[in-house]
C-alpha cells in the first residue's frame, strides 16, 4: 500500500476506492487521521497508516469509532485538516458526537468517510447511512469510481472549511473495493501550524445550541447552491434527444450506463454526486424534460422520496420510477441484469432476455466460512463445549470469532452488533434458569465491552465472560488496539493489560488461560461454570496468522 504515495505528479494509479481516497487526503494536506477498522472501509486507515511518518501525519487505530471522530475533531479545532474513517455501523457509534458536531462547528477541513456494505458482504445489516447527512444536516458527496472518489475527498476539504462544518464522504462496498486509473496530484505535508482560538467559544450550551442551530440551516442552504454548481452533478447523454431520462447516483449511475448501453438507449442520465442537499432547481429542470424517469439508487428510497416531493410541489407532469413504482428494490446492492430489467420494462415496454450460457456444471459442495487452521479461538470454544457439554445460552460478538456460532461448535445464539454479548447476557442471566456465557474479542472488549462489564458488577449478573484474547484486530488485518503493545507504526506503545481492568471493577472470579493448554483450559472453564457468578476468563493466545507472520 506504500504505492499510493509513489505516483509522482501527472501519473495515472490503478487504485482501490479506498486508496484514492487515502491518495486524495494526503494530497489535501491532512495532519491527523483517525480510524477504527472495518470492512470495507479499512483499507482507507491501513494505507494513511503506511505513509504517515514520511509526510508528518498523526494516525491512530483509535479505540473505537466515537473516540477516532472526537480525536480528528480536537485536531480540527486547531486548525488542521483531518479525515476518520469508518464502516456503516461504525457510524453509529461516532453518532453521539456527530449529530451535534455540525452545531459546534470545526475550523481545519474535517471529512467523515462512511463505507456502507449493501448486501451484508462483511455486516450485520445494510442500513444506509445517507440518512445520516440529512440527520446531522451536513453536506454529503458519493463517488461511483476510484477516480471521482480521489476528487470528492480533496473537494470535501474544501467544502468544509468553507462552511465549517464535517463533510461526509459516502462509499459502499462496489467503490471501496473496486480499482480504477486515477491521475494522481502531488502529495503535501501540512504546513499549517496548530493554534486553538480560545475566544471561540465550541460550547454547546442550550442557549448557544438554539442559535447555532438556526446558523447551521444557512450553511445548509449555501451547500444548496453549490450543489446546484457542482461539477459532480451532471447530464450525462446517450444517443438522441429522448423524452426519457434517469437520475442516479454511486455505484447504480455505473450499473444503468452499461444497461443503457446494452439497450442501445437513447436516454438522459442526470449523475449526482453531491447528493445532500439535492440541486433542487437542477433537478426540477431535468424533469421539466422528460415524461419518464427513473431513480436509480441502492437501498432506501431517499433521492426518490425527496424528487418525488420536488415533482409535488412543483406540479411537474412526469412519471417518476424506482422502488415505490416496483422496478427496483430496497434491498442489497444492483447489478446491470437488474438495471436492464427495470430500464427495459420502463422505456422499452418489455425486459431484455438474459443470454444464458448452457454449461453444466458440477454440483458444487457448500463452502462456508471457517476459522484459519491452529486458530486459538477454534480450541477455546471446542474447550468450552466439552467442560459445559452446551448446556447454555451462548451470546456472541462480532469478530472472526463470530464462527463460533455456526457448525461444529454451533456457540452463538445471539449477535448484535461490537460489545452486545456482554449486555445480552445480562439480561439473559436475570430471567433464565440456565447458565449464560457471554463471548468476546479482545478488539472488541476495549471498543464496546467495558461500560457492559461495569454494568454487569454493578447490576450483580451472574453469568460467565469468556474474552477470546489474540493480541491483535484480526478480522480486519491485523490492525493493533490498546491491548497490543506496538501502536499503528509497529513502535512500542503502552499495552492496558485488560486483567487489570477487570480487577480493577472488583470482579474477583478472574481467569486466564490459555486454549492449546487444553486440560488446564477446560478445568478452568468447568470450575467457573459450576460457581454461577459473575467470572470472567480470559482465554489469551497469539493469532496463529500473526504468530506465522512474525
Amino acid at each position: 500500500m506504500r504505492t499510493i504515495l509513489q505516483g509522482k505528479p501527472g501519473t495515472e494509479m490503478l487504485l482501490l476506492g479506498n486508496e484514492a481516497i487515502a491518495r486524495g487526503a494526503i494530497e489535501s494536506g491532512i495532519a491527523v487521521a483517525t480510524t477504527y477498522p472495518g470492512t470495507p472501509a479499512s483499507e482507507i486507515g491501513d494505507s494513511i497508516a503506511r505513509i504517515a511518518p514520511d509526510l508528518g501525519i498523526y494516525f491512530e487505530y483509535s479505540v473505537n469509532e466515537k473516540v477516532a471522530l472526537e480525536v480528528a475533531v480536537g485536531a480540527s479545532l486547531a486548525g488542521l485538516r483531518t479525515i476518520s474513517s469508518m464502516k456503516h455501523v461504525g457510524v453509529n457509534v461516532a453518532s453521539d458526537s456527530l449529530l451535534s458536531l455540525p452545531y459546534m462547528g470545526i475550523v481545519g477541513g474535517l471529512v467523515l468517510v462512511s463505507a456502507d456494505d449493501p448486501s451484508c458482504h462483511s455486516s450485520q445489516n445494510e442500513q444506509d447511512n445517507r440518512y445520516y447527512s440529512r440527520f446531522a444536516s451536513i453536506p454529503m458527496l458519493e463517488p461511483s469510481s476510484p477516480a471521482e472518489a480521489y476528487e470528492m475527498v480533496k473537494f470535501a476539504f474544501e467544502l468544509s472549511e468553507k462552511l465549517s462544518i464535517p463533510v461526509l464522504l459516502r462509499e459502499t462496498t462496489r467503490i471501496a473495493h473496486s480499482r480504477g486509473v486515477v491521475k494522481v496530484g502531488e502529495p503535501k505535508r501540512n504546513d499549517r501550524q496548530a493554534r486553538f482560538d480560545r475566544e471561540r467559544k465550541f460550547i454547546l450550551l442550550p442557549q448557544v445550541a438554539r442559535r447555532k442551530h438556526a446558523e447551521l440551516l444557512e450553511k445548509m442552504g449555501q451547500a444548496e447552491a453549490l450543489s446546484e454548481e457542482s461539477p459532480f452533478n451532471r447530464i450525462v447523454t446517450l444517443g438522441e434527444k429522448s423524452p426519457f431520462g434517469i437520475i442516479a447516483s454511486s455505484a447504480g449511475f455505473n450499473y444503468a450506463i452499461d444497461a443503457c448501453k446494452e439497450l442501445s438507449l437513447s436516454v438522459d442520465i442526470l449523475k449526482l454526486g453531491f447528493t445532500h442537499p439535492l440541486p433542487r432547481r437542477m433537478i426540477s429542470s431535468f424533469l421539466r424534460s422528460k415524461e419518464k424517469v427513473l431513480i436509480v439508487e441502492e437501498l432506501e428510497p431517499i433521492m426518490e422520496n425527496e424528487i418525488r416531493a420536488l415533482a409535488e410541489r412543483e406540479g411537474i407532469d412526469v412519471e417518476i420510477y424506482g422502488k415505490h413504482s416496483g422496478h427496483l428494490s430496497r434491498l442489497y446492492e444492483y447489478d446491470q441484469d437488474i438495471l436492464s430489467e427495470a430500464i427495459g420494462t420502463i422505456f422499452l415496454g418489455s425486459a431484455p432476455k438474459r443470454r444464458e450460457e448452457e454449461i453444466a456444471f458440477p454440483e458444487l459442495p457448500q463452502r462456508p466460512p471457517v476459522m484459519c487452521p491452529g486458530c486459538p479461538h477454534a480450541v477455546t470454544y471446542y474447550a468450552v463445549k466439552v467442560a459445559t457439554k452446551g448446556a447454555a445460552v451462548f451470546p456472541n460478538d462480532i469478530g472472526c470469532y463470530s464462527l463460533g456460532a455456526v457448525a461444529p461448535y454451533n456457540m452463538g445464539d445471539t449477535m448484535l452488533c461490537m460489545g452486545s454479548s456482554i449486555g445480552i447476557a445480562e439480561g439473559l442471566s436475570k430471567v433464565l434458569s440456565e447458565p449464560v456465557i457471554a463471548f468476546i474479542g479482545d478488539s472488541t472488549f476495549f471498543h464496546a465491552g467495558l461500560p457492559a462489564l461495569a454494568n454487569a458488577v454493578h447490576g450483580g449478573h451472574k453469568m460467565m465472560l469468556i474474552v477470546l484474547d489474540n493480541s491483535t484486530t484480526a478480522m480486519t488485518g491485523h490492525q493493533p488496539h490498546p491491548g497490543t503493545n506496538v501502536n499503528a507504526f509497529g513502535e512500542a506503545a503502552p499495552a492496558l493489560r485488560m486483567e487489570k481492568i477487570v480487577e480493577s471493577f472488583g470482579i474477583e472470579a478472574l481467569r486466564i488461560i490459555d486454549p492449546y493448554d487444553f486440560k488446564d483450559a477446560v478445568r478452568a472453564i468447568k470450575e467457573e461454570f459450576e460457581q454461577k457468578r459473575l467470572s470472567v476468563i480470559i482465554s489469551r493466545r497469539t493469532c496463529a496468522l500473526l504468530e506465522i507472520a512474525e
